[in-house]
């Protein structure tokens, strides 16, 4: 204590009494005006006429198992500008705070912190007048051990009793393989991360299987989720396959994830199935290229490797020389390519629409970032809820069907004569997504996965 004030480091323990949290480590923030706890599933209800709000709260950092459920009156509804500069508007509670054997009300904001690095932010609000920060100094009031933390949140702990469901990917620390693994525990499954470089296959006609590093099996498992990435299409989708071979379900299949990898293969599924592409060309000769540019509509124009994504691979071309020079530069290097009318009136502006079991679960706006054509927000973008149209849900549900996807994100550009599909993802990110809709698209993955395996027992 300092003049009855409260000294702490950067990052403290703290409780949430009146919300049933015994223990959560905090980021000491001076910096930020506003507290903010990282909740997820919010749904607003009234109680006797009053405004309430409803969430799910996990308190530990990336152990999504330990699930608190929460209600609180909605103090106010307020704008708040995070770190990354993104604007969003977040329920605010009233809720006591405990530290160093004090204990007083704070306002503090509900949002998904998935991305972040504490489950609460404490800002200067409600620091006004009780503590002192020591920038140089972290736990000041004491550390906490992971046998006390298991005491505390014995109770909470959801003893996996459901599914066994293997995340088949390449990077754990990856937002969207997280945020599933996560999903999958709050619901009760065990949850596994599969290393695809680490998965090795025993082809054998009596006894086929599918082993681990060391030498395990891999025999246990109710359902895989495959999220491979574009560089190991091939050993990925040869596990998948092997997967499905040995009678484990898997959310997409090895031969829907190769289509939607293949540009040119993927858009001619499409197209026989009735739905509207931008005018695209495929020659294998560079003496075609003047007939090629002319087909689409001559420049600007649009220059994609046929094995790209994620916008990797995709080059505007804004006049008729630089689309020559570089069609032909591809063509020297044996590099497939297509070519694809550029739609000017999108303005740097697509629809991702994330499809489940056939369903359009959520839709984004994306828009480029100033001097880029693409709409990743990877790249400097933003992105916003839209609302769709009609025919634009029916192309995407459409599109995935074709692709025989059951996780899809289709993405869709407005032209001037209607809605146009660009592309259909297998392994669409959570993070954009779930960033601006705060919605639990993870969830709805695994949520999807129990309705598909319903004959099978889940407790």
């Amino acid at each position: 204590m300092s003049n009855n004030k409260i000294v702490v480091g950067s990052e403290e323990w703290c409780a949430l009494p009146q919300l049933n949290i015994p223990a959560i480590k905090v980021r000491v923030d001076s910096g930020a005006k506003t507290s903010a706890l990282h909740a997820v599933n919010i749904i607003p209800f009234k109680k006797d006429g009053i405004p309430w709000v409803r969430y799910e709260v996990h308190p530990l950092q990336n152990v999504g198992k330990t699930t608190i459920y929460c209600e609180s009156p909605v103090l106010d509804k307020r704008k708040v500008k995070s770190s990354s500069g993104f604007g969003e508007i977040r329920y605010v509670i009233k809720t006591a705070l405990a530290i160093a054997k004090s204990s007083w009300e704070i306002e503090i904001t509900l949002t998904n912190r998935d991305s972040m690095g504490y489950r609460m932010l404490l800002g200067r609000q409600a620091m006004a007048g009780k503590i002192l920060v020591d920038p140089e100094a972290a736990f000041k009031l004491g550390e906490l051990s992971t046998h006390i933390l298991k005491q505390h949140y014995k109770v909470y702990n959801n003893k996996p009793s459901g599914l066994k469901i293997g995340i088949l990917a390449s990077n754990p620390d990856l937002y969207s393989n997280r945020r599933i693994i996560e999903a999958g525990e709050e619901r009760g499954h065990q949850m596994e991360f599969l290393y695809i470089k680490d998965c090795y296959i025993k082809l054998d006609g009596k006894n086929p299987e599918m082993h681990y590093r060391g030498g395990r099996i891999l025999d246990d498992f109710d359902a895989i989720i495959p999220r491979i990435r574009p560089s190991i299409t091939f050993y990925g989708c040869a596990l998948t396959r092997h997967f499905e071979a040995i009678g484990v379900y898997v959310q997409n299949s090895a031969a829907s994830i190769t289509q939607s990898r293949d540009k040119l293969y993927s858009l001619q599924l499409l197209i026989n199935n009735g739905l509207p592409i931008p005018t695209t060309g495929f020659a294998n000769s560079p003496l075609d290229t003047d007939d090629l540019i002319k087909m689409v509509g001559g420049a600007p124009l649009i220059v994609k490797l046929l094995e790209g994504t994620q916008g990797k691979g995709v080059v505007l071309a804004e006049t008729k020389k630089a689309a020559e020079s570089l069609i032909n530069a591809f063509k020297s290097l044996r590099a497939n390519i297509l070519v694809q009318e550029f739609v000017k009136e999108a303005e740097g502006k697509d629809i991702r629409c994330f499809v489940i079991n056939g369903k359009v679960v959520e839709s984004i706006m994306r828009t480029a970032a100033p001097g880029e054509f693409r709409a990743n927000i990877h790249m400097g973008g933003t992105a916003q809820l839209v609302k769709i149209t009609p025919e634009e849900r029916r192309i995407a549900i459409l599109a995935a069907k074709t692709m025989n996807l059951k996780v899809a994100g289709v993405d869709i550009i407005r032209g001037h004569h209607g809605a146009l599909l660009l592309e259909v993802n297998s392994s669409p990110g959570l993070e954009g997504i779930e960033g601006v809709s705060k919605k639990d698209i993870a969830g709805l993955m695994i949520e999807a996965i129990e309705k598909d395996l319903k004959p099978k027992k889940i407790n």
